[in-house]
């Protein structure tokens, strides 16, 4: 089973370990890895928040991360609040400033940086992208966000096109990982899609939070779901899941933060408060999947002769009629 999760926040980093042998070949996973969740409080201009990141993501070498994930969109302030024009600005392509940054910093450090950047793929074409670098600094892989919420306070459609790279892992150092972005995280056919392309890991860059007119009322319950949800993942897939959510009041949203590792059983490995920044530092014991899915052999028993129907919108009545 996992080992004692280790949390500590920014302000009490400790020494740095030993360093860890990687493995001999790409994709050739160690049984323990730690995962860093960088849980951040946001400007809106973008340098401030870049560099933050990037101290961060060295602090967390230093305190022994192998993998390090930062929140949604992390280099500004949430932007789709309102529908805005002059927010595509803040776009960049992908290579690009931010990237970039990210790349140099797992290579610097030799950790795995998964990132959340707001592409610019062509003129008037955006997504919300996740990118992954390996220890290297070589791009791993990239995620493009397949559901775009619009919600209030959440535009997203007015921004993003949907993704069009489907769900997929990718060979790392230390192991394969898979990254599906905020909205993903309620749907379970996003997760289970990840897991079988073989993540180990599924990671959720996120930006979730309270309405100023809803937190009384709604609040626990929302963020009760929110990681319920995931938790069921790691659970139906056997796989070990990580949500890293912004902290801190922007406009008329309070970003509750309480970032979070779950393992194959569901367990809340470790979480970060609603309010602080922090980094969450979690020892996950790899091995624990193969025993775990082995016990609870989910994967085995699906039938998926008789599951054709889920590509359908809705099963309207006498749509199942042979």
């Amino acid at each position: 089973m996992a080992n004692s999760p280790t949390q500590r926040t920014e302000s009490h980093a400790s020494a740095a370990p030993e360093p860890v042998a990687a493995p001999s070949a790409v994709g050739a996973s160690p049984s323990h890895v730690t995962l860093a969740l960088l849980q951040m409080r946001c400007v809106e201009s973008r340098e401030p928040n870049v560099a933050k990141a990037l101290r961060r993501i060295g602090e967390a070498a230093s305190a022994g991360a192998q993998i390090v994930c930062l929140q949604e969109l992390f280099a500004g302030h949430y932007p789709c609040q309102s529908e805005d024009y002059t927010r595509f600005s803040q776009a960049e392509p992908i290579p690009g400033p931010t990237s970039d940054a990210l790349a140099r910093a797992a290579r610097e450090h030799g950790v795995v940086v998964i990132g959340s950047i707001f592409e610019r793929r062509a003129p008037g074409l955006y997504h919300n992208t996740a990118v992954i670098y390996d220890a290297d600094g070589r791009l791993a892989g990239m995620y493009r966000k397949m559901h775009i919420p619009d919600d209030p306070l959440y535009y997203e459609k007015f921004y993003f096109t949907p993704g069009d790279l489907g769900f997929a892992s990718f060979a790392t150092r230390y192991g394969r990982l898979g990254a599906c972005v905020c909205w993903d995280q309620w749907y379970p056919e996003a997760a289970r899609l990840t897991a079988l392309a073989g993540a180990m890991v599924v990671f959720y860059p996120t930006a979730i939070g309270w309405h100023e007119h809803e937190k009384a009322e709604y609040g626990a319950s929302q963020h009760s779901a929110w990681e319920t949800m995931m938790r069921s993942h790691a659970i139906a897939n056997g796989i070990f899941v990580a949500a890293v959510n912004r902290v801190g009041i922007e406009g008329k949203l309070e970003f509750w933060g309480a970032s979070f590792v779950a393992d194959p059983n569901g367990n809340v490995l470790a979480r970060a408060s609603h309010t602080a920044e922090e980094t969450l530092l979690v020892e996950c014991n790899l091995d624990q999947i193969d025993v775990v899915r082995t016990h609870w052999p989910f994967l085995r028993d699906r039938r998926i002769d008789a599951y054709g129907d889920i590509v359908n919108r809705y099963l309207d009545q006498g749509s199942t009629e042979k």
